[in-house]
Protein backbone atom coordinates (compact mmCIF):
# COMPACT_ATOMS: atom_id res chain seq x y z
CA UNK A 1 0.00 0.00 0.00
CA UNK A 2 1.34 3.44 -0.87
CA UNK A 3 1.49 6.26 1.65
CA UNK A 4 1.99 10.04 1.52
CA UNK A 5 5.75 9.46 1.69
CA UNK A 6 5.56 7.45 -1.56
CA UNK A 7 4.40 10.36 -3.73
CA UNK A 8 7.01 11.27 -6.31
CA UNK A 9 7.71 14.97 -6.58
CA UNK A 10 6.41 15.81 -3.10
CA UNK A 11 8.56 18.74 -1.94
CA UNK A 12 10.46 17.52 1.10
CA UNK A 13 13.68 17.70 3.05
CA UNK A 14 15.26 15.45 5.68
CA UNK A 15 12.44 16.28 8.12
CA UNK A 16 9.59 15.49 5.72
CA UNK A 17 7.28 17.53 3.51
CA UNK A 18 7.97 21.24 3.17
CA UNK A 19 5.47 23.97 2.43
CA UNK A 20 5.86 27.46 1.01
CA UNK A 21 2.58 28.70 2.49
CA UNK A 22 0.40 27.64 5.45
CA UNK A 23 -2.50 26.69 3.16
CA UNK A 24 -0.28 24.07 1.51
CA UNK A 25 0.30 22.36 4.85
CA UNK A 26 -3.42 22.53 5.60
CA UNK A 27 -4.33 20.99 2.23
CA UNK A 28 -1.76 18.26 2.81
CA UNK A 29 -3.05 17.53 6.32
CA UNK A 30 -6.68 17.51 5.20
CA UNK A 31 -5.89 15.06 2.41
CA UNK A 32 -4.08 12.71 4.78
CA UNK A 33 -6.91 12.94 7.32
CA UNK A 34 -9.63 12.21 4.75
CA UNK A 35 -7.60 9.23 3.56
CA UNK A 36 -7.18 7.99 7.15
CA UNK A 37 -10.95 8.27 7.63
CA UNK A 38 -11.45 5.99 4.63
CA UNK A 39 -12.99 8.50 2.22
CA UNK A 40 -10.56 7.42 -0.52
CA UNK A 41 -7.63 5.09 -0.95
CA UNK A 42 -4.12 6.42 -1.36
CA UNK A 43 -4.06 4.88 -4.84
CA UNK A 44 -7.18 6.91 -5.72
CA UNK A 45 -5.51 10.01 -4.35
CA UNK A 46 -2.28 9.45 -6.29
CA UNK A 47 -4.20 8.81 -9.52
CA UNK A 48 -6.30 11.96 -9.06
CA UNK A 49 -3.27 14.11 -8.26
CA UNK A 50 -1.43 12.68 -11.27
CA UNK A 51 -4.41 13.45 -13.51
CA UNK A 52 -4.53 17.05 -12.23
CA UNK A 53 -0.80 17.51 -12.85
CA UNK A 54 -1.16 16.06 -16.37
CA UNK A 55 -4.15 18.34 -17.03
CA UNK A 56 -2.13 21.36 -15.92
CA UNK A 57 0.86 20.37 -18.08
CA UNK A 58 -1.43 20.00 -21.07
CA UNK A 59 -2.81 23.45 -20.28
CA UNK A 60 0.67 24.98 -20.35
CA UNK A 61 1.93 24.67 -16.77
CA UNK A 62 5.73 24.78 -16.97
CA UNK A 63 5.94 22.30 -14.06
CA UNK A 64 8.66 24.16 -12.20
CA UNK A 65 7.43 22.92 -8.82
CA UNK A 66 5.90 26.21 -7.72
CA UNK A 67 2.37 25.10 -8.66
CA UNK A 68 2.50 21.64 -7.10
CA UNK A 69 0.11 22.41 -4.24
CA UNK A 70 -2.32 24.18 -6.57
CA UNK A 71 -2.60 20.80 -8.33
CA UNK A 72 -2.83 19.13 -4.93
CA UNK A 73 -5.74 21.37 -3.99
CA UNK A 74 -7.48 20.81 -7.34
CA UNK A 75 -7.17 17.05 -6.83
CA UNK A 76 -8.53 17.33 -3.28
CA UNK A 77 -11.50 19.38 -4.44
CA UNK A 78 -12.17 16.91 -7.25
CA UNK A 79 -12.12 13.91 -4.91
CA UNK A 80 -14.32 15.68 -2.37
CA UNK A 81 -16.88 16.37 -5.09
CA UNK A 82 -16.67 12.85 -6.56
CA UNK A 83 -17.05 11.25 -3.12
CA UNK A 84 -19.94 13.50 -2.14
CA UNK A 85 -17.98 15.10 0.71
CA UNK A 86 -18.64 18.60 -0.63
CA UNK A 87 -20.46 19.80 -3.71
CA UNK A 88 -19.19 22.38 -6.17
CA UNK A 89 -21.48 25.03 -4.69
CA UNK A 90 -20.18 24.35 -1.17
CA UNK A 91 -16.58 24.56 -2.37
CA UNK A 92 -17.28 27.83 -4.20
CA UNK A 93 -18.97 29.31 -1.13
CA UNK A 94 -16.01 28.38 1.07
CA UNK A 95 -13.51 29.80 -1.42
CA UNK A 96 -15.47 33.06 -1.55
CA UNK A 97 -15.58 33.22 2.26
CA UNK A 98 -11.80 32.76 2.49
CA UNK A 99 -11.24 35.35 -0.23
CA UNK A 100 -13.37 37.90 1.62
CA UNK A 101 -11.55 37.07 4.85
CA UNK A 102 -8.05 37.54 3.48
CA UNK A 103 -9.00 40.72 1.62
CA UNK A 104 -10.34 42.30 4.82
CA UNK A 105 -7.64 41.09 7.21
CA UNK A 106 -5.05 43.72 8.15
CA UNK A 107 -1.53 42.99 6.96
CA UNK A 108 0.43 40.85 9.38
CA UNK A 109 -2.65 39.48 11.13
CA UNK A 110 -3.77 35.86 10.83
CA UNK A 111 -6.64 35.30 8.42
CA UNK A 112 -9.64 33.83 10.19
CA UNK A 113 -12.82 32.52 8.69
CA UNK A 114 -15.74 33.64 10.82
CA UNK A 115 -18.43 31.07 11.61
CA UNK A 116 -21.99 31.76 10.55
Amino acid sequence: MSTPADLPGLPSDADGPVFAEPWEAEAFALTVRLHEQGHFTWAEWAATLSAEIDRARTGGDADLGDTYYRHWLAALERLCAEKGLAGAAQLDERKDAWRRAYLTTPHGRPVELKRG
